[in-house]
């Protein structure tokens, strides 16, 4: 077959990658983000010959880091709960178990300027009863607004997320119609919407903020506990990911970037991937890229709605980073309302600092921040973070800096779900994955994962079908990977 020879490579060849008994075409797994490993990890498990290609000269995608002055920065902050069963699998295949920090119950803190602050913790009974001793002590609402905010949750319970018309309808709107004043959207649901769906309430669809309360907050108990990565993140993903697809029998090729997929030549199985100007043969392609990339790559005759994904847009998060010369907080985390701050991380550890206190804050649906310099950015947030964290005032901030993603996410607005496509397209053997795609999750490390455990699945019966037909010759059928069930 041909092959590309650009970059470097890990993972065994010789020659030739084949199937357990010799004569397959490896998948083409393309995109190195999270439903990409995901992908390639599975696929391989499953004792299929995989080639993950990606276009940069790392794994991780949307998740990575960066040196800066001794620290190791993340691009972004990241956080999980403990209903992303799928995340915390990849977890444990990628050796991350023990590099993570996971709440033994859901704790939020939440500060404002004015030196008011309140708490959400979850109390040891059964959901969703679980929150309401909680909410009937948060101190940031009046006992009327308190009211309100159970009565909220609970009609947002009885709501079902995958209804068409909950996909056309507006959080702000629904929670307005429900009761909730201004005062328990800012001091409660923004909190948590906004991070999940990186966009505003007034602008995000009912129904993934439905299936985000549903599922982490008014569903089993411990399903919102919060865990934390306790490592850098290009050492969390991307590094174990190759170490892992290596061990798992897969390949990598870094920087490899597919060009364009062409039809399945005459008696192969899958379509072949232009990569580095070569044509490369498979079994089966994945595509796990962004929704605007592969709307490039995919041809209409095998995504004829391609076009309709630019409608999906995309979501800004800005995120900003100081350091100080001494501690200011002893919270691992804290939550932040009526202030531009939104989530305040300790990073300290995980940046690789040995004095001071390192500082991530996370602000979602950034549209207004993304192309603010850097030097208004800090007269507007080192300010807040004296109103909010008084101890800044008396310590000398060492550094300041800002890491941006522009298209951190899709722009998960009402009509969005329609538009979001399943893994399956009309070319057989060829297949997509990425958190835009249709997960029944919210653009997150959850969706990701889910995805690419999708796409592996109808890549094991793609292959596995074409055995029984005969077409691949007399290959033994591969056991079903146990994390994707």
């Amino acid at each position: 077959m041909n092959s590309p020879t650009t970059g470097p490579m890990t993972g065994p060849m010789t020659g030739s990658l084949t199937g357990p008994d010799g004569g397959v075409p490896p998948v083409a797994v393309i995109g190195g983000g999270l439903a990409g490993i995901t992908a390639t990890l599975a696929i391989a498990e499953a004792g299929w010959p995989v080639t993950l290609y990606e276009a940069r000269p790392r794994l991780g995608g949307a998740t990575h880091s960066f040196a800066r002055g001794g620290l190791t920065a993340d691009n972004g902050q990241h956080v999980f709960l403990r209903c992303c069963t799928a995340y915390l699998g990849l977890l444990d295949r990628l050796g991350g178990t023990g590099r993570v920090r996971l709440q033994e119950r859901f704790d939020v803190r939440v500060l404002t300027p004015h030196g008011e602050r309140g708490r959400l913790r979850r109390a040891s009974l059964p959901g969703p009863f679980h929150l309401l001793p909680a909410l009937a002590r948060y101190r940031l609402l009046s006992p009327a607004d308190r009211l309100r905010a159970v009565r909220g949750a609970l009609a947002l319970r009885g709501l079902d997320p995958a209804a068409p018309a909950l996909d056309r309808a507006a959080l702000g709107a629904w929670l307005a119609s429900r009761g909730q004043r201004d005062t328990v959207r800012r001091a409660l649901w923004d909190l948590f919407a906004v991070a999940a769906l990186n966009i505003a309430a007034d602008e995000a669809a009912l129904g993934p903020a439905a299936m985000v309360f549903r599922t982490a907050l008014l569903g089993r108990p411990d399903a919102a506990d919060i865990g934390v990565p306790s490592v850098p993140l290009g050492e969390l993903h991307g590094g174990a990911a190759l170490t892992a697809v290596a061990r798992a029998g897969g390949t990598v090729r870094l920087p490899a970037k597919a060009e364009a997929i062409l039809p399945a030549p005459p008696g192969l199985p899958g379509p072949s991937v232009l990569v580095g100007g070569a044509r490369v043969e498979t079994s089966a392609v994945v595509v796990a890229v962004p929704h605007g990339q592969a709307a490039r790559l995919l041809p209409a005759e095998a995504a004829p709605d391609r076009d309709a994904w630019a409608g999906l847009g995309a979501s800004p998060i800005v995120n900003v980073h100081v350091v100080y010369d001494r501690p200011v907080t002893s919270l691992p985390f804290a939550a932040v309302v009526d202030s531009p701050v939104q989530w305040i991380f300790d990073r300290t550890a995980a940046g690789g600092l040995t004095r001071g206190q390192y500082l991530t804050v996370s602000v979602s649906a950034a549209r207004h921040w993304i192309d603010v310099p850097t030097s208004a950015m800090r007269a507007v947030f080192v300010p807040e973070l004296e109103r909010v964290l008084p101890a800044t005032r008396t310590v000398r901030l060492l550094d300041f800096f800002i890491t941006r993603e522009r298209r951190a996410t899709f722009r998960q607005g009402p009509g969005s779900g329609a538009l979001r496509p399943g893994a399956a397209t009309r070319w057989p053997g060829l297949f997509l994955a990425g958190a835009w795609t249709d997960t029944g999750w919210p653009d997150t490390m959850e969706g990701a994962v889910r995805s690419g455990l999708e796409a592996a699945r109808l890549v094991r019966l793609h292959l596995s079908h074409l055995t029984h037909l005969g077409h691949l010759g007399h290959v033994r059928e591969p056991a079903r990977a146990e994390w994707a069930r």
